[in-house]
């Protein structure tokens, strides 16, 4: 009878101990989603057009529907001030194209915002020293990005300028402020069409 108890009792003790090293369900915290790794040849193209502290930002399609590989890269100010903008302060930016195989610039931010076929409208008449940057994306609309110049010892609001891929000319041009309509280009800062700020 002991030995029937030790049995029950053994069997008890082995029953619950089976129980408690099940595993237990991991708690339940939201993840972020992992990014996906810089291509090295986009980073050595950056690094090739804006020096080897360029960053590149933002890379895939970003021309909606073109089918082509291209990455947004800037040289980012590490310490970006505080101020009621949000996004990123870049010095310097780059977008580029694959064109098969060689990295071909399609635009270029620095004092300027242009084009290869010159200055996007509303692009400041004044070299701008640096821009706070900020990005949106979608699929079905590619990579819309917004410049802001930014005026040092100056509390003046600016307004800032958003450019995307124009389907139609097959370049990055700038929107009007309304975010509605294309801006043509200016081939020099003289030009009327520069002036529209």
């Amino acid at each position: 009878m002991q030995r029937c108890l030790l049995l029950f009792v053994a069997a008890g003790v082995w029953a619950a101990g089976c129980g408690s090293d099940a595993p237990k369900p991991a708690p339940t915290a939201e993840t972020k989603p992992v990014e996906p790794a810089v291509p090295e040849a986009m980073t050595d193209a950056a690094h090739a057009l804006l020096g080897s502290d360029a960053q590149v930002l933002v890379f895939g399609e970003l021309a909606a529907k073109t089918g082509k590989q291209q990455f947004l890269a800037a040289n980012v100010v590490p310490n970006t001030p505080k101020s009621k903008v949000a996004g990123t302060v870049v010095t310097r930016a780059v977008v580029a194209e694959n064109d098969n195989g060689k990295w071909v610039e399609v635009l270029r931010v620095d004092e300027y915002l242009k084009n290869p076929k010159g200055f996007l409208g509303l692009t400041p008449l004044q070299a701008v020293t640096g821009w706070k940057l900020q990005t949106e994306q979608s699929a079905e609309k590619g990579l819309t990005m917004y410049f802001t110049p930014i005026k040092a010892d100056t509390n003046e609001r600016t307004l800032p300028i958003a450019v995307k891929w124009d389907p139609a000319v097959k370049r990055y041009r700038s929107l009007d402020l309304h975010y509605e309509n294309f801006l043509t280009e200016a081939p020099s800062l003289e030009s009327p069409r520069s002036m529209l700020r």
